[in-house]
């Protein structure tokens, strides 16, 4: 499967002749037929709109692009990518059942099952998703979801698809896998998984100027999610705007040159700042705990992700470095992620803040740790110039070993000899 090809290849015209899909701007369709509109209600009548809460041109557009990129069946937007997890979940359990998921998620994700599914009678065991033991010793009689995301957040750690889907397969649940820090680099369907989940917000749409989420799946479950009668997304509503998925549908065309960019970026990054002495974590390293891992899952082309950590040991280390990076110019302290600009926080205190301080101790998440989504800086040496004389300003490197500085003090001394 070559997912940016889908993408490319995946073209409707606009009403009149438009290179781009016409917007539809109505959230209500006209019938002709008395019947149709029947018809349509009970779900036996294909090619029809009913209401923009169910679907519309615009979003069926954009899903039918991102179904074509994860190599599904089919695939349903959502308004945000919490619209679209909680929407799976509520889909696929009811009251007694059980879900097994990675310790290691992104903060909402985590309250949601840890505080909200509860209310329902819905339980979750958290477990270390890296180990395929934990996983079936927790799966029980009532197990429905196995969940996990292809690249941990903040952990980064490593989810083995084939693996994770053999279990799944034998025990008789549907294994969920959230690829949100990795399209295009992650064909979550094709090494096993049932559903694949994405917020929008990130990477896919790039430009951090609205908020989406999209469910990929085969064509009966995503019918299941939109029935009238007890589809979890037609229900509980989490629609998104015409407008949003028309910008979205855009932006899309660009993915694969982005996530190459940011790859690039991070892999450089975290290159560097390891040779420097610096705890990095980035799944593009040997160093990594998961490197082989997702060396044997990846689509080569599109590098291992714009996702890295480095640790700074303190939460007042951290928040002083990543202070004095936006000061520099680096990127943006900011939540969120798959930006033009590079974007850190300390997910503790921030994306994983829903999370006990306890419960974050014991999967190994400090308050020191900074999370980088890279951006796609044209220079990316300059940017990490700038990254050593933060660390150099909070002590976190010496300019003794300032091996940028004796690199420029080379440069310069070749010069004078030429000259």
């Amino acid at each position: 499967m070559m997912p940016a090809n889908n993408i490319q290849d995946e073209h409707t015209f606009g009403e009149f002749g438009g290179v781009n899909p016409s917007i539809s701007d109505s959230a209500t369709y006209t019938f002709l037929a008395a019947k149709t509109m029947g018809d349509t209600f009970e779900g036996s009548s294909e090619g029809c709109y009913l209401y923009s809460r169910h679907t519309s041109p615009s979003n069926l557009h954009l899903s039918n692009t991102l179904a074509a990129m994860e190599g599904t069946e089919s695939a349903h937007v959502t308004g945000s990518g919490m619209g679209a997890i909680t929407s799976v979940l509520l889909q696929l359990c009811g009251a007694s059942d059980h879900i097994v998921s990675s310790r290691t998620i992104y903060g909402g994700t985590w309250a949601f099952m840890k505080n909200f599914l509860p209310k329902f009678s819905i339980n979750t065991s958290f477990v270390d998703i890296t180990s395929l033991e934990a996983i079936e010793a927790a799966i029980t009689k009532n197990t429905k979801v196995i969940y996990c995301e292809s690249v941990s957040n903040p952990l980064l750690e490593i989810a083995d698809i084939p693996r994770l889907a053999e279990i799944a397969k034998r025990h008789n649940v549907k294994l969920v896998v959230d690829n949100t820090f990795t399209p295009l680099i992650i064909s979550a369907n094709k090494l096993g998984a049932d559903i694949t989940i994405h917020s929008l917000t990130k990477f896919i749409n790039g430009t951090n100027d609205t908020v989406g989420g999209v469910i990929c799946a085969d064509t009966e479950f995503i019918d299941n999610l939109k029935s009238v009668m007890d589809g979890a997304a037609m229900l509980l509503g989490p629609v998104m705007d015409s407008y949003r998925s028309a910008s979205i549908l855009k932006n899309m065309r660009t993915l694969h040159i982005r996530m190459q960019k940011h790859s690039q970026n991070a892999k450089y990054i975290s290159e560097q700042l390891e040779q420097d002495g610096i705890r990095v974590v980035y799944p593009g390293l040997k160093s990594h705990k998961n490197h082989k891992t997702i060396s044997s899952l990846y689509n080569p082309e599109f590098g291992f992700g714009g996702m890295l950590t480095i640790d700074a040991g303190d939460l007042e280390t951290a928040n002083k470095l990543m202070e004095a990076m936006q000061k520099k110019g680096v990127g943006f302290l900011a939540v969120s992620l798959g930006f033009y600009k590079t974007l850190f926080n300390a997910p503790g205190t921030a994306t994983s803040s829903e999370i006990p301080i306890e419960e974050q101790q014991e999967m190994g998440l400090n308050d020191g740790l900074i999370r980088f989504s890279m951006g796609l800086d044209h220079d990316i040496k300059r940017t990490y110039e700038w990254i050593r004389e933060c660390l150099i300003e909070v002590e976190m490197l010496t300019p003794l070993y300032d091996s940028m500085n004796l690199y420029k003090l080379e440069i310069a001394q070749n010069e004078l000899i030429l000259n």
